[in-house]
């Protein structure tokens, strides 16, 4: 897909490969990848992509002689470039930095762990020293300063046609993806990349994992195992929790979790109903509106931006109080489930 390359990271380290880690360090005019967007070759091996073909080609023959020489290097593509034949059909302007890393560097040890671990780290790199620690600032040499996150989680409570849709989207999205399916069949369905979990939903939490960059998409239509879900997903650390339903019955359903003392805070991030408006109905449309709904949040976060973020009293309140972006745009399923 072209995302997080780590896991290519790993494979080539454990292989005993040397390889070249190449990083977008500066973008001008809208480029197709966002600052911090990486490659990795090494013999054999390339993942990831700058610009879906603009450039990729020739980054890859930098970095087959950084491999060869050692020597890190910055590439320059459109204004200021020393191959101006070679432009991005954006217009824009980007810097790639490549630096070679052997299979025993300290550092990739540390962002390896750090990803095994789910623990945030910084990779800072001047091409011949570099470091990975959670607290790291840059030194005046440094051309890399990367910031990586847990791998994204997504937990998929359910096993009707629209769970299954989130759940396979969810890791065609490149989310560590599992489905909850209490006393469900033995074997899980046929989505290649999906864990699975029969068990109560607490069991299945506890065993998977939950932290600030785990995702909990409730679709049950089941009252008891919404409830079950809800009363162990509301008081985790979860960055995000969604709650397939008809908005006129959410306050129904959240009453008994009330009444059983949950506090209150923990029903300030439930998105209920589940998912962005984009008007469809069917499960694929809103498997789109709830992975969407957890990336845009997701990017709410990172850039501070509070448009997405749901009013203390949302969860309780009627319809016409529900006043945030996102709130005022919901799927017409969630409202008809």
């Amino acid at each position: 897909m072209g995302g997080d390359v780590r896991p290519t990271l790993s494979e080539v380290r454990d292989a005993g490969l040397t390889c070249v880690l190449a990083t977008l360090i500066a973008v001008e005019g809208g480029g197709p990848r966002p600052v911090g967007t990486q490659m990795v070759f090494a013999p054999g091996v390339t993942a990831g992509y700058f610009s879906g073909g603009c450039v990729e080609s020739d980054v890859a023959d930098h970095a087959f002689a950084c491999l060869e020489d050692g020597k890190p290097r910055t590439l320059i593509y459109g204004q200021g470039s020393p191959w101006p034949d070679i432009q991005l059909l954006c217009g824009a302007r980007i810097e790639i930095f490549l630096e070679r890393l052997a299979p025993d560097e300290k550092a990739l040890a540390d962002l390896l762990q750090a990803h095994a671990d789910r623990r945030t780290v910084t990779w800072v790199s001047d091409g011949h020293t570099r470091e990975c620690a959670t607290e790291l600032s840059p030194w005046p040499e440094a051309r890399v300063a990367r910031h990586h996150e847990p791998t994204p989680r997504l937990i998929v409570v359910g096993g009707d046609p629209t769970a299954l849709a989130i759940a396979q989207l969810g890791t065609q999205s490149e989310f560590e993806t599992t489905l909850v399916r209490p006393k469900g069949p033995v074997s899980g369905p046929p989505i290649a990349g999906v864990a699975y979990s029969r068990a109560e939903p607490a069991e299945a939490f506890a065993a998977i994992g939950v932290d600030p960059w785990t995702a909990i998409a409730i679709a049950t239509h089941d009252l008891e195992t919404d409830r079950a879900a809800l009363r162990a997903a509301l008081p985790s650390t979860a960055g995000y929790i969604g709650l397939l339903g008809a908005r006129l019955r959410i306050a129904d359903r959240l009453a008994p979790l009330r009444m059983e003392g949950l506090a209150e805070p923990s029903f300030e991030k439930l998105r209920a109903p589940i998912g962005l408006d984009i008007g469809g109905k069917a499960p694929w449309e809103v498997a789109v509106s709830v992975i969407g709904e957890i990336i845009a949040l997701r990017y709410a976060r990172d850039s501070g931006s509070t448009s997405t973020i749901v009013p203390t009293s949302a969860a309780a309140a009627p319809a016409n109080r529900r006043i945030s972006a996102s709130d005022a745009a919901k799927t017409l399923t969630s409202e008809e489930s």
